[in-house]
């Protein structure tokens, strides 16, 4: 799996972005990140950020980040690979919280009671060193709402260690969040490349077989999109059908969304609002998603496009029919469905369904 970001050489406009959008009704375009930097993106003052992935096995993870500089100047760069637990714990009152400790060098170890022992590992192409920040992955309440936090070290306390200078908000030992902070100032045309391993099992030498590896899935995942291609295609349209193929494979996600739940909300947690039992989905109560699905959008959750999904099926089914067949049987399955009541004409109450 691979996807190039395109990074600018200049501070990130945030507030202009917001601004802007803010005065601007539905009529008019968005105003995006390359209407605020036109001249910084023309002037080819960006970095191509390229991250990939491949597997050594189904339990060993591989992660490469490639990031090249297509400005005319040296430029400097900062790349911040992260591992942490999702905050499952804040849910309830009797969850324990699962930690990260470092583990020597730009290494990582963790233990789970589900998944287990876990070892991570950074390293960079010229192997500067890899600065070790530790949070928790907590809300800063503090920012948020103005109340206290409850650690020390909360999640974005590595922006501020990173942007802001104050290395007080990180933790160099243990945490449930961690980024390997890797520095470097790129040449203009050259790359730099930071390597990152995700094992269930203790390497001595991490990334001895990494190139190796990944020339292998390089060369697997070629010839597979060759075999489904058809032969008359030019070589701009093989190149398409693969970009869409492969952004249909990388829509695969984990989906965690439990209605009733979600409506009644967590015990640890202060209580929704009553509006949440008027809103949507509220009369979806059956549903309950804990398995990888194809996700249409995957950051606008909680929106749940069913019949989206069933048209990325059609595409999926080329090169991966088992898959596309069980997705679409899932969405058939009773605790998918939504039970919608409509009246009829006798004054009775009918399954929409129906």
């Amino acid at each position: 799996m691979k996807m190039l970001y395109k990074y600018p050489q200049a501070e990130y406009p945030y507030d202009e972005l917001i601004a802007v959008n803010g005065q601007r009704n539905q009529q008019e375009p968005e105003f995006e990140l390359f209407d605020a930097l036109r001249d910084t993106f023309t002037a080819n003052r960006y970095f191509d950020v390229f991250i990939e992935y491949a597997k050594a096995s189904s339990e060993d993870l591989l992660c490469r980040v490639t990031v090249v500089n297509r400005g005319p100047e040296a430029a400097p760069i900062h790349v911040l690979p992260h591992l942490w637990y999702r905050n499952t714990w804040s849910w309830t009152t009797d969850a324990a919280r699962p930690e990260i400790r470092a583990g020597g060098p730009a290494a990582a170890y963790t233990t789970h009671p589900v998944i287990g022992e876990r070892w991570w590992y950074v390293r960079s192409s010229e192997n500067q060193p890899v600065e070790m920040l530790f949070t928790e992955n907590e809300t800063n309440l503090k920012r948020l709402d103005d109340v206290a936090n409850l650690t020390a070290y909360v999640k974005d306390g590595i922006h501020d260690a990173v942007v802001r200078g104050l290395h007080g908000r990180v933790n160099g030992q243990q945490g449930s969040k961690l980024a390997g902070h890797v520095r470097a100032v790129v040449a203009p045309g050259a790359p730099f490349t930071v390597q990152i391993r995700f094992s269930q099992k203790l390497q001595k030498d991490p990334f001895r077989d990494f190139d190796t590896t990944f020339a292998s899935r390089v060369a697997e995942a070629d010839a597979f999109h060759a075999a489904v291609q058809p032969a008359k295609l030019s070589a701009d349209e093989r190149l398409v059908m693969r970009q869409a193929f492969t952004g249909l494979l990388w829509s695969k996600q984990f989906y965690h969304y439990d209605v009733y739940r979600w409506l009644l909300g967590d015990p640890a947690q202060p209580p929704p609002s009553e509006q949440r039992w008027q809103g949507r989905n509220s009369r979806w109560k059956e549903l309950h998603n804990a398995e990888v699905i194809l996700m249409p959008d995957t950051w606008e959750y909680p929106w749940y496009a069913s019949w989206d999904l069933a048209f990325h099926c059609v595409a999926m089914a080329r090169i991966d029919t088992a898959l596309a067949k069980k997705q679409l049987l899932r969405m058939g399955h009773e605790w998918y469905q939504p039970i919608l009541f409509t009246p009829c004409a006798s004054g009775a109450w009918i399954d929409a369904r129906d």
